[in-house]
């Protein structure tokens, strides 16, 4: 099973790779980071190293025994025991579990490391698999609706203090 580590400056070449294998795929469903990521990937990975320094935000990847990315489960916006949860994986990745795992395991983090007690998210209506993912580990929908990249998206919300497996409001 893979591991959700803690973004360090020596995943920089596999999170690349990550980045690059996937890109197409990623577009289809959240905003592409665009050529001047690619162009410019060590400044803004030692960008996104230092605000975690700063606990403004949490960026873990989940890897394989042999250190490959297959995916990236962000914590952003750190404040006042809450953040935003963010999450792409790999398309060769998806379909498996491995997200809803991954989120899962970031919940531990989050009460334990982090002293977070809420997470806030948002999907596009068109998203399917984030959306499952988020309801399947207790997300629960705000009635908020966004734009996201231009596309409706609905927003989220999931209290920690509720347990591993709270009751999903319908």
């Amino acid at each position: 099973m893979p591991e959700l580590q803690r973004l360090r400056p020596d995943h920089a070449p596999a999170l690349l790779a990550f980045e690059r294998e996937n890109r197409a795929f990623f577009a289809a469903s959240v905003p592409d980071r665009g050529d001047d990521y690619f162009t410019h990937f060590a400044a803004h990975l030692a960008e996104r190293l230092a605000e975690q320094a700063t606990g403004a935000c949490h960026f873990h990847v989940l890897v394989t025994r042999d250190g490959e990315v297959l995916g990236r489960f962000n914590l952003v916006d750190v404040a006042e025991g809450e953040a935003e949860l963010g999450f792409r994986l790999a398309e060769k990745a998806t379909g498996r579990g491995l997200a809803t795992t991954a989120v899962r395991r970031l919940f531990t983090l989050c009460t334990t490391t982090y002293a977070l007690t809420k997470l806030r998210a948002g999907a596009t209506l068109t998203n399917t698999a984030s959306r499952s993912v988020l309801t399947r580990t207790g997300f629960v929908p705000t009635g908020e609706e966004l734009v996201l990249s231009g596309e409706r998206g609905l927003g989220y919300v999931r209290d920690l203090a509720a347990g591993p497996h709270p009751v999903a409001l319908q």
